[in-house]
């Protein structure tokens, strides 16, 4: 059976994993990007805590003992699905089964001064574009004498309340307080604030009221200024406009906010769900197709999970869920047994906020930690999640420094090189 799986996040990963060394399927595994990245932790990245390498892992790597794993550098095109065929930027794939674990992008929601100019959070590009970026502002704000123009150099402003918003604030309020004083020391007299926004009314929404309350009491304590039932609007001339009038100066809008899933020429439009999801039955094939697959963020299973008819929460384990099941589920069709619908089973919900602040709930039995404890879990769940050895020790030893010594040392401005024209690549 030729199998193609689009996308090599959790979901792509866990279904190729579960094929691997299977000689009843010949797998191939699409993706724009040759490496696997960890999303949760792409922020830290973005912080200049830990380097690229340390969260990602390339995907020939990973697949190189595996005869009938292959991997294409690509990305999609359209769908013919009357031949079975996948069409990508540099070919096409056949295939019998065609899988898509596309993950999520950003939504700014039609706001296109947003999309222009605000940070997004949610590839390694984009973590390292914001690491350039805000350690490119910080040095004019050092050599820059009007306060007001300083200030919107560092002013920061994170719309989304979720667990990367919440990350992310607590992280910069932390770096403020005591790594860019004692680097900074042009801008020890300046005042910098740091906003986290949302359009609901609390934090970490989909967490317990206990985990909502102590972060929002842990990120005022750090000096983070927290706007509830607030909604950007707009993000022009260096101002961050508000549904309710008010406005900020910053440069710096981080984008936690939202996302929607990605569509694809030649699927018909009836198998789209909400939030441009495709809408897959229990066994996540997709509506209206024969044998075209969605998992995790970019699928929506509707009226299956009793705990969850509305749909699963686009979260890591869904998409790990799913992809392992998947791929049991293909094996036991080429045996001709009974498929499992899928039923997802919640390990629970954490957030780091800060060093030794955490929140971390477990639904069975129902348990919530707080502090130094959520902490410890936050980072030993983390690091155990991390593909390769390598990888788990140098994340583990990059943050035992960062602990003991209060400071870390990646904090450098790496750019392309922008001499040549867009397209033009160097000599052989």
């Amino acid at each position: 059976m030729r199998i193609v799986i689009v996308g090599g996040g959790f979901a792509g990963i866990n279904l190729a994993k579960g094929l691997a060394g299977d000689k009843n399927f010949d797998v191939t595994l699409v993706d724009k990007n040759n490496y696997n990245f960890f999303p949760p932790l792409i922020y830290q990245v973005a912080t200049a805590f830990l380097e690229p390498s340390s969260i990602s892992y390339p995907f020939r790597k990973l697949f190189r003992k595996n005869e009938n794993i292959h991997f294409r550098l690509g990305e999609v095109l359209s769908v013919r699905t009357e031949d079975n065929v996948v069409v990508l930027n540099n070919g096409e794939l056949e295939y019998d089964r065609l899988v898509f674990a596309t993950g999520a992008e950003s939504n700014y929601f039609g706001m296109e001064n947003v999309r222009k100019n605000a940070i997004p959070m949610k590839t390694l590009n984009d973590a390292i574009e914001m690491r350039n970026k805000l350690l490119q502002r910080m040095e004019k704000a050092a050599i820059c004498k009007n306060s007001r123009e300083r200030r919107k150099y560092l002013n920061i402003v994170v719309a989304g309340g979720g667990p990367t918003g919440v990350e992310v604030s607590g992280m910069f309020a932390e770096m403020r307080n005591g790594i860019l004083r004692k680097e900074y020391p042009e801008l020890s007299t300046s005042v910098s604030n740091i906003y986290l926004v949302d359009g609901g009314d609390a934090l970490l929404a989909p967490m317990s009221k206990k985990s909502q309350k102590d972060t929002y009491e842990a990120l005022e304590k750090l000096g983070v200024i927290i706007k509830l039932n607030t909604r950007v609007v707009d993000f022009k001339d260096d101002t961050v406009y508000f549904h309710n009038g008010e406005t900020i100066q910053s440069k710096n809008l981080i984008w936690a906010a939202g996302v929607s899933a990605k569509t694809f020429e030649g699927i018909p439009e009836t198998s789209y769900g909400r939030g441009k999801r495709f809408s897959v039955d229990g066994y996540n094939k997709v509506a209206n197709t024969t044998n075209i697959y969605a998992l995790g963020d970019t699928s929506i299973m509707e009226g299956v999970d009793s705990a969850f008819m509305g749909g699963h929460p686009q979260l890591a384990q869904v998409a790990i869920q799913q992809g392992t099941l998947l791929a049991k589920n293909l094996k036991r069709e080429l045996k001709n047994e009974a498929l499992k619908t899928f039923k997802y089973n919640d390990k629970g919900s954490m957030a780091i906020i800060g060093k030794n602040k955490a929140v971390a709930d477990l639904p069975k039995p129902e348990m919530h930690f707080k502090g130094f404890i959520a902490w410890i879990m936050w980072l030993f769940i983390h690091v155990m999640s991390l593909i390769g050895y390598r990888n788990r020790i140098i994340t583990a030893y990059n943050w035992m420094i960062a602990y003991l010594s209060k400071d870390q040392s990646l904090r450098m401005i790496i750019r392309p090189d922008k001499s040549r024209k867009k397209g033009e690549v160097a000599p052989d």
